[in-house]
């Protein structure tokens, strides 16, 4: 058993917990102006004294001890912030993302995620928010290993589904192992990292058809990808529906 690098979690510290405080973001109804006046505060020299600026106090608690840990393990981050296109039902929607780096045990981290919410507001606060996609990337390697994550946001409840993690660049006479482990929602709000039974991999990633719940719901999902230049780790977040409308919000 091989377990995750720890800091593949961190996304949902940083996007969905930092998110989840955003009802208390003092901000106008205006989406382009909550992305404006978010980004600022992420990429601020004192990132936590800026976002605390823009939440309740009685909101903040949890979510700025979350992301000051997630700070401690990636100091060198920038984030970006803009406004999408608004769902069906009237409600905004915003693009998030990270990319950050580190250093440790001399190997080099770099980490990105990517996140999209929709939020309601009224008397210019968010008065709800729902996490509509989730990912995260984290990567030990001597060198550059791109991939793609070809996994749905969305999926209807009972269906199966494919969860591929694909290596852009050609193998060679490389070998490649690989796993995957369905995260549960404790273990993701604790930053607990699963257990990931690895085995050799025959194609040039990771390919697994995978069935989805039948009540709806969320699957989060990690996988770990072991390669000669270095380690992947992959996190996604899984949107179950029972409503076919919904499967492209």
């Amino acid at each position: 058993m091989v377990p995750l690098l720890r800091a593949s979690l961190a996304t949902v510290l940083s996007g969905a917990a930092v998110i989840s405080a955003l009802p208390a973001l003092a901000v106008s109804g205006n989406a382009v102006d909550l992305s404006a006046r978010l980004q600022l505060a992420l990429n601020a020299d004192d990132r936590v004294q800026a976002l605390s600026a823009l939440m309740a106090p009685d909101q903040a608690t949890t979510l700025l001890e979350s992301f000051r840990r997630f700070s401690m393990r990636f100091p060198e981050t920038r984030w970006a912030v803009m406004p999408g296109q608004p769902l069906a039902d009237g409600r905004s929607t915003v693009k998030l993302a990270v990319n950050g780096t580190r250093q440790q045990d001399g190997l080099s981290y770099s980490f990105k995620a990517n996140q999209r919410l929709a939020f309601s507001t009224q008397a210019g606060l968010i008065t709800a928010q729902e996490v509509l996609s989730d990912q995260s990337v984290l990567t030990s390697a001597r060198k550059s290993l791109p991939i793609s994550l070809l996994i749905p946001d969305t999926v209807l409840t009972g269906s199966r589904y494919d969860v591929d993690v694909v290596v852009d660049q050609p193998l060679g006479k490389a070998l490649l192992a690989g796993g995957l482990v369905a995260v549960t929602p404790q273990q993701v709000m604790a930053q607990q990292s699963p257990d990931v039974q690895l085995e050799p991999l025959g194609g040039g990633g990771l390919f697994k058809s995978v069935q989805a719940p039948f009540q709806p719901g969320i699957q989060t999902w990690a996988a770990l990808l072991v390669h000669p230049d270095g380690v992947i780790t992959v996190s996604k977040r899984v949107q179950v529906v029972n409503d076919q409308s919904k499967l492209n919000p």
